[in-house]
């Protein structure tokens, strides 16, 4: 037992809470921000986690969190079940097949290692870009004008292909339950409202990292020093960041977790020796890394207005990112006025 009271269980349990607040906060980045965390925090204390151990950690701990939240969607009657349930037939099968798949195109247990670390990293990137497409899908609502429609007629096919897509990136990298499916729902449904959105992603999230979460214990086995300090502290970080998120502005949180994803997803990469990066294996560039995400910080707005000059709007002003992120919002409660960016 004393293996779950060292300084290292406590910093990932600590590493567990301050994500699961995140997660809580913004519903976004569960296996997007805990894998590179654990990776880099292994790194940091000089412990021997595998990048396997570390996704099959992840995917137990947020089978469990995210059971907790799906109840309370189902109880409130957010969720799209038959929606979720053509998701889930598409993304089990995938989550299950991904690590064996992986495991036999591997031959050593280092190369395994350079070919999760690679996927993650490029895995983060396609997360961060998730975020931003999702910004501009939203504003093309706003203009175009949002049509509620929380019980569309179902699409079976490209349902069940997003579900074997986002399944088998689960699968392997435990990123994208929350990032790519997501983005892929507001495209094939765009009448669905954000609450259902989240909801519905929410309940086929619970089998998809439970499939996930098997598959790699059966491959890899389940460490518990590491499990089970990161689910002490993800499972009480989200409840409280639950209860936090309305009272706290999500649009800067969720704009620093694109600055954070894109430099962890760059770090990887660099880390497993891709060649426009890395010189070798375990070998950083930190300057390049702190330049990449301090231009990613300054051209965001530069970005955003240009896109938003696209359609018609001015660089500046209403909608605002929050208000594009806020369930209630609807533009013809708010004019072209200016306001404030936030």
């Amino acid at each position: 037992m004393g293996d779950f009271f060292t300084t290292a269980a406590l910093a990932i349990a600590i590493a567990g809470f301050v994500v699961g607040v995140v997660v809580g906060l913004t519903g976004m980045g569960g296996g997007a921000l805990m894998t590179p965390a654990l990776i880099f925090l292994g790194s940091a204390l000089g412990l021997k986690l595998s990048t396997a151990s570390i996704v099959t950690a992840d995917l137990t701990a947020a089978a469990v969190y995210k059971t907790g939240g799906a109840v309370v969607h189902k109880r409130e009657g957010e969720p799209n079940l038959r929606l979720a349930m053509w998701l889930i037939i598409g993304s089990i099968p995938t989550a299950l097949l991904g690590p064996h798949l992986v495991k036999a195109l591997t031959d050593s247990p280092a190369q395994l290692e350079h070919v999760l670390k690679m996927s993650i990293g490029f895995a983060l990137l396609i997360a961060a870009a998730t975020y931003a497409f999702r910004l501009y899908l939203n504003l093309l609502r706003v203009r175009r004008g949002f049509h509620p429609d929380d019980n569309p007629r179902i699409r079976p096919l490209p349902t069940l292909l997003v579900g074997a897509l986002g399944g088998l990136l689960v699968g392997v990298t435990s990123v994208g339950s929350g990032s790519v499916i997501m983005i892929a729902l507001l495209m094939l449904y765009p009448g669905l409202s954000a609450v259902k959105l989240v909801g519905t992603d929410l309940v086929q999230a619970v089998p998809l990292v439970l499939a996930a979460a098997i598959s790699n214990i059966a491959i890899h086995g389940l460490n518990l020093e590491l499990t089970i300090p990161l689910i002490v502290g993800s499972v009480p970080g989200t409840i409280i960041g639950s209860y936090l998120a309305p009272r706290v502005p999500q649009s800067y949180i969720r704009r620093g977790i694109v600055v954070v994803l894109t430099m962890s997803g760059v770090a990887l990469l660099d880390k497993a020796g891709w060649a426009p990066l890395g010189a070798g294996e375990d070998e950083t560039h930190p300057v390049l890394i702190a330049v990449i995400g301090l231009v990613v910080l300054l051209l965001m707005p530069i970005v955003w207005g240009f896109i938003r000059k696209s359609q018609g709007l001015p660089m500046f002003g209403s909608p605002t990112i929050a208000q594009l992120e806020d369930p209630s919002y609807r533009p013809g409660l708010i004019g072209m006025k200016k306001v404030d960016e936030s």
